[in-house]
């Protein structure tokens, strides 16, 4: 009997001093590279993959490559540019696939806004309407839509939905859409209908105008891709000589080396800024 008294108070002191120490509540601060490399994942289609995985297969991916290249030329200095190359190739990729994927939605937005208008008319309220996309929409956007449906079956809260349906999307055009959803929503108003016809509108002059720009300036954005790896494409067949491979182990060779990456870096950056359209930027609340 002593023992259970003595446990039930060792029980209940240690409950009064854990009420002293209140749970963290506040919502972890995500960096905005963090947040950023997110957004990008989600766009390329690998919304299951965390920025850390990124980051630890562009390490492994370096490594890798560093032990080859090193086994195979001997040279420190060649391994660790072509390592460093290896470790921004994951990162390149998921931002290529991302802005072709957002290249591909951009062509089915408007038909998303298109449907929205119908099931207005038709009657529907603003949540039915989006929530019958996932039915009815376009085949790419008709996952995170059906999951929007659900969340808003679950909760009722129609503010809380559009935020995940956003973060689930990660698009610039789906957020303008989502914003003015929610602009109706907590203004009101009877102009819904009008203003998704003039978005419908405005994205496809949009779609339209970027495409032809693209069109036109896809070359410049070729020949710098063309103009940063063909030294480095050189680089690779010289290195296979170990007499060239040993003079890159020379302080000549490593500021040569330097040289050459600043000079592609900062040559293929300006390039491509020069040839390319601007992203869209996320709208966030």
């Amino acid at each position: 009997m002593g023992v259970l008294v003595g446990l039930v108070l060792g029980l209940g002191l240690y409950c009064v001093w854990w009420s002293f120490w209140a749970p963290d509540t506040r919502p972890r601060r995500v960096s905005a590279r963090r947040a950023r490399t997110q957004d990008l994942l989600v766009q390329a289609g690998a919304a299951s993959v965390t920025p850390g995985a990124l980051y630890g297969a562009s390490a492994a991916l370096a490594a890798v490559v560093l032990l080859t290249v090193l086994a195979s030329t001997r040279s420190p200095a060649i391994g660790l540019c072509f390592a460093a190359m290896a470790a921004a190739a994951p990162s390149a990729l998921v931002t290529a696939r991302a802005r072709k994927r957002r290249r591909g939605l951009r062509e089915v937005w408007p038909e998303v806004v298109d449907h929205l208008a119908s099931g207005v008319r038709a009657g529907l309220s603003l949540p039915e309407a989006v929530g019958q996309l996932g039915e009815r929409g376009p085949v790419e956007l008709r996952e995170p839509f059906a999951r929007f449906a659900a969340d808003y079956r679950a909760t009722g809260w129609f503010a809380e939905s559009l935020d995940l349906l956003k973060a689930r999307l990660a698009d610039p055009v789906a957020d303008r859409i989502i914003e003015a959803l929610r602009l109706t929503r907590e203004v009101g108003g009877s102009d819904l209908g009008r203003l998704l016809r003039t978005l419908s509108t405005f994205l496809r002059e949009d779609q339209r105008t970027r495409g032809e720009l693209e069109a036109r300036q896809s070359w410049t954005v070729s020949g710098a891709r063309l103009a940063a790896a063909g030294p480095w494409v050189v680089l690779a067949f010289l290195a296979t000589r170990p007499e060239t491979a040993r003079a890159y182990d020379t302080p000549a060779g490593v500021a040569v080396l330097a040289g050459g990456a600043a000079c592609s870096v900062v040559a293929y950056r300006l390039m491509v800024r020069i040839g390319r359209l601007p992203e869209e930027g996320r709208v966030l609340r």
